[in-house]
């Protein structure tokens, strides 16, 4: 059976930004350039424009020989590991380019290698040629391209060489993947680093914080498009990763009931900002707006976090939605309560609340696990909404601890081992492939 080697590659200016893919075909024998093909795709991610390339370099090989056996070479780990069936697919814009990939010959006659990008220059520079085309407001033309020349032979081809590498079968593991099928570890994110410029965008991203500098855009809603011309904030994750939907997670100001350690969830009063809770919210907005990262902002639907939300997005110039997933635990009986009137007035439920997700406050209040379950929901419908972008969730205790505990897949009674400040800040960075990256800011010394 004939061998053709695929070395596909894409990019994205801004991430989301202008985009472009390339691919070349070669005879996996001779090394033997049989095709190129470069696109400019206009506004796309990273990952998007690299499974383009996968796509295209893909059908210009079964243009040449559908009966051909294919070896696909490329720098992007996440797309590798995704087509090679060891990392999930989670992110909605992913699966159907993926699932169009594998359509295009008979799994079994396809392999995946990730190469450093070193090797991969002729794919590397026809991406490149396409945006430099598309920025000029033309069409990419084969007849002017300089790819094969730039690359200098220095891309490994042929049957022989690919055997060198090791990684011939799709089955077995990369080498640069040190956890179980599945896994997203963080070692291999870290190998994935491009080089050059996308290198010195990531080094920076992992020296920022989870709000390094970006553009802020006109107001959006939760309903907002995942694709937008402004840059995104670039979390801290690598390029390869694509701009995550990163959450910017702010518990709301003090109310009354905060220093005194009442249970305040959405059964109870529904309490306002107190002073020291509006002036914790207006130092936290000066804060956002020095920064300059938050592109949205999304409140729970009671009074104290729509306040909160309300000063920031004053302070931003931004519009607030509401999501109801993001409202606080509903505590039944106990709402108003401190922790010692619970236990002295209904000392049964409270000892079975402590120890289990699936008990209920008295009273008919809502169980840790229906938080969880629903906080999930609402993550899910934000990471959909934001991908690639920047929001302000302004919660509670209960659901930003859940979404804290979700991202390190902890359990549900570690929600019972963390302290969460009034007016605090904790980051998430939801990858495209499912992952999550946490960073912790509960620090509100300076806001009293």
């Amino acid at each position: 059976m004939r061998e053709l080697v695929v070395e596909a590659d894409g990019g994205s200016r801004g991430n989301p930004g202008p985009a472009g893919y390339g691919a070349v075909v070669r005879d996996g024998a001779t090394g033997q350039t049989l095709a190129e093909t470069a696109e400019y795709l206009g506004v796309a991610t990273n990952n998007v424009a690299e499974y383009r390339g996968l796509l295209a370099g893909l059908r210009a090989a079964r243009e040449l020989d559908p009966g051909a056996a294919v070896h696909v070479r490329m720098d992007s780990k996440l797309v590798v590991e995704q087509m090679s069936g060891r990392w999930k697919i989670k992110h909605p814009g992913m699966k159907p380019l993926a699932a169009e990939a594998a359509g295009v010959f008979p799994p079994d006659r396809v392999t995946y290698e990730w190469i450093p990008r070193a090797e991969n220059k002729h794919a590397d520079r026809l991406a490149n040629e396409a945006m430099d085309a598309g920025a000029r407001g033309e069409a990419w033309s084969a007849s002017g391209s300089t790819a094969e020349l730039d690359a200098g032979g220095g891309s490994r081809t042929g049957a022989a060489d690919a055997r060198a590498t090791g990684a011939r079968s799709a089955a077995g593991p990369l080498r640069e993947v040190s956890a179980e099928a599945g896994d997203d570890p963080a070692g291999a994110r870290a190998g994935a680093s491009r080089t050059g410029a996308a290198d010195a965008r990531a080094a920076k991203a992992v020296a920022a914080t989870a709000t390094a500098p970006a553009s802020v855009t006109a107001p959006a809603s939760a309903t907002a498009p995942a694709s937008v011309t402004a840059p995104a904030a670039p979390g801290w994750g690598p390029p390869d990763m694509g701009a995550p939907a990163t959450f910017v997670l702010l518990r709301h100001g003090e109310t009354p009931l905060t220093p005194q350690k009442r249970f305040s969830g959405s059964g109870g009063s529904d309490p306002a900002l107190s002073a020291v809770g509006r002036e914790q919210a207006a130092r936290v907005a000066e804060s956002l707006a020095r920064r300059g990262t938050v592109q949205a902002i999304v409140s729970s639907p009671l009074a104290r976090t729509r306040e909160t939300a309300g000063v920031v997005a004053a302070r931003l110039g931004l519009e607030v939605a509401v999501d109801e997933g993001l409202r606080e635990t509903d505590f039944g009986a106990w709402e108003g309560l401190t922790f010692a009137e619970v236990r002295e007035r209904h000392p049964d439920d409270l000892d079975a609340w402590l120890a289990s997700p699936d008990a209920r406050p008295t009273g008919g209040g809502e169980s840790f696990a229906a938080t969880g379950a629903r906080v999930a929901a609402a993550r899910d419908r934000l990471v959909a909404a934001y991908a690639g972008r920047t929001v302000l969730l302004v919660s509670h205790v209960t659901p930003i601890k859940t979404l804290i505990r979700l991202a390190l897949g902890a359990p549900p009674e570690s929600l019972f081992r963390m302290e969460l400040s009034a007016a605090s800040l904790s980051a998430v960075a939801h990858y495209a492939d499912g992952g999550a990256s946490l960073r912790l800011f509960n620090d509100t010394s300076h806001l009293r």
